[in-house]
């Protein structure tokens, strides 16, 4: 209310300016260039978090609003104090609990080690960060502290529990040095405030509350209706969520008219931008059974990646007798044939493909093309990343497609190749034009033929032999020997054109139309456009603008 109170006086003042927002795209960095403690029309993702740089470290991001929302809220100067410091810590070892500068220099830590780990310590979110090799320097650990080259190299080694401390006396220093990265049981701050201090996230360890995804949406709802255009943000979601969470969310998003919402559970990339928490493989336990699953959990990811490794490597050849199937297509004027060669389970492992009536260049690109594509395959690419990476391709021919049950339209030869390998071996319907359940023939049936599809043309033969008379000497001529013969062979057949492509084009010329095909979209609304053709669905022109 202030600040609307303000812009109305400054308004009238110096004169109001007509603004029309069109696009609303909050991004962290530039959250960070403009001094902002969130990022755009959300909820902050925790109080204190951390940003994993480029070039490797952390940066420590803390909500510089707290401590005005504590004034505001009625706290004094002391209360606030001891809030913030058990929310952010002290960042330092003077006064710690159990770590500190008389402990270590009685375990060997020299002033100047001290003084290195002090300068460390405000920007680190776990005490363990200032405490390690790079730190403390690997000769000094091994000289003074007596670790060895494989504690050291040991990811899982931690120097302060190998120096005696135990797992409390960590944790307690740590909430001293770090904080909790949570107001939640901070000293003076009264249950009633927390909500103000929610989340898009749990905060720190210790933190129990975040805001619901639902309370995200409805804040963009109600900026909504001053935006010309959308909000582009991300939905934080905890790690807990659910696929029906997710479902929930893009449902209320759409009943809200929220156009550019995209969701994110926290954790689940290997590696992401914002930390709350020091990750799950960097954290010590010291009961057995933490352990076994931190360990069986890397374990998993370890085995996961030689297996991948060592498929992509090696070559997965083909049995010399396959199965597979082959299909023949028209495009425009170009016939395709596409043939497949499958493993034993199924899987596709190699392509063919020959074109009719084309130069040898084009087809032994082509043939140069599909070999690629089955080396790629018997290497462990993914028919589903070819398919992503081919489909859409545009250039000619293009158009309609005729001979193939389920697609129909193509806006090129590569385009249909990959969208009926997909719809084939990945059960990719959504790249067909005609759902599975309309589809009558099987696309691998060798005994499928286009519909009414026969195979002569009707004609009739006609042969005639005509015999002269021939005059003998000393005899009478002959009776008429001139004779005729007949022969007749009816062969039946349809047109190559199909009654149903017939009747859309005399129907299309019954409503005006030119009959003609629209090689973007396949309508038969074409009308005349000057010297040209334009379609009336989606349109585009055959030439001219």
């Amino acid at each position: 209310r202030e600040d609307s109170d303000i812009a109305i006086e400054l308004g009238e003042k110096y004169g109001f300016r007509n603004a029309k927002v069109t696009v609303i795209a909050p991004t962290g960095t530039i959250g960070l260039l403009m001094d902002c403690d969130t990022t755009g029309v959300e909820p902050d993702f925790a109080l204190v978090k951390f940003k994993k740089l480029a070039g490797g470290g952390y940066f420590k991001i803390i909500n510089e609003s707290v401590p005005l929302a504590l004034k505001k809220l009625g706290y004094n100067e002391n209360e606030i104090d001891d809030i913030i410091r058990y929310t952010k810590g002290n960042g330092s070892l003077i006064g710690c609990p159990h770590i500190n500068p008389q402990s270590l220099t009685e375990k060997g830590f020299t002033k100047e080690i001290i003084k290195t780990i002090e300068k460390n310590l405000p920007s680190v979110f776990d005490i363990s960060f200032a405490f390690n090799k790079y730190v403390l320097d690997s000769s000094f650990c091994k000289s003074v502290l007596g670790f060895t080259d494989e504690q050291l190299e040991d990811f899982n080694f931690n120097i302060l529990k190998g120096l005696g401390f135990t797992k409390e006396q960590i944790d307690e220093a740590n909430d001293y040095i770090c904080g909790t990265m949570t107001v939640e049981g901070a000293p003076h701050l009264k249950k009633e405030h927390y909500t103000i201090f929610d989340c898009a996230n749990k905060c720190g360890k210790k933190g129990t509350r975040f805001i619901q995804s639902d309370a995200h949406i409805k804040i963009m709802a109600a900026a909504q209706p001053f935006i010309s255009g959308s909000i582009s943000k991300t939905i934080n979601l905890t790690n807990s969520a659910s696929i029906e969470d997710i479902k929930n969310a893009y449902m209320l998003s759409w009943s809200l008219c929220l156009k550019s919402n995209a969701l994110y559970r926290d954790g689940s990339k290997l590696s992401q931008p914002l930390n709350t928490v020091m990750d799950l493989e960097e954290l010590e336990y010291e009961d057995s059974e933490s352990a076994d699953l931190i360990s069986s959990t890397s374990d998993i990811v370890k085995v996961a990646e030689r297996i991948i490794h060592r498929y992509i490597a090696k070559r997965r050849k083909l049995p010399y007798r396959r199965k597979g199937y082959t299909q023949k297509a028209k495009i425009g004027n170009h016939s395709v044939y596409l043939r497949t060669g499958e493993y034993d389970n199924g899987q596709l492992g190699e392509i063919f493909i020959d074109m009719h009536r084309e130069g040898a260049a084009f087809r032994s690109l082509m043939n140069c093309f599909a070999i690629a594509v089955s080396l790629g395959l018997q290497h462990g690419v993914p028919l589903e990343e070819f398919t992503d990476a081919f489909i859409y391709t545009r250039f000619e021919p293009n158009g309609i497609v005729v001979g193939n049950p389920s697609i129909k339209m193509t806006t090129s030869i590569i385009d249909y190749i990959f969208r009926e390998l997909a719809v084939t071996y990945l059960g990719r319907y959504d790249l067909a034009h005609i759902p599975e359940e309309n589809i009558k023939i099987s696309p691998v049936d060798s005994l499928a033929k286009t519909d009414e599809e026969i195979e002569f043309d009707e004609e009739e033969v006609f042969s005639e032999r005509i015999i002269e008379e021939k005059v003998v000497k000393g005899k009478k001529p002959s009776k008429e020997v001139k004779t005729s013969q007949q022969l007749s062979v009816s062969i039946k057949t349809v047109p190559k054109d199909t009654g149903s492509e017939k009747a859309v084009i005399q129907e299309a010329i019954l409503k005006g139309y030119t009959g003609d095909i629209c090689q973007e979209c396949g309508q038969s609304t074409m009308v005349r456009n000057g010297t040209c053709l334009k379609c009336m669905t989606c349109g585009s022109t055959s030439g001219c603008s």
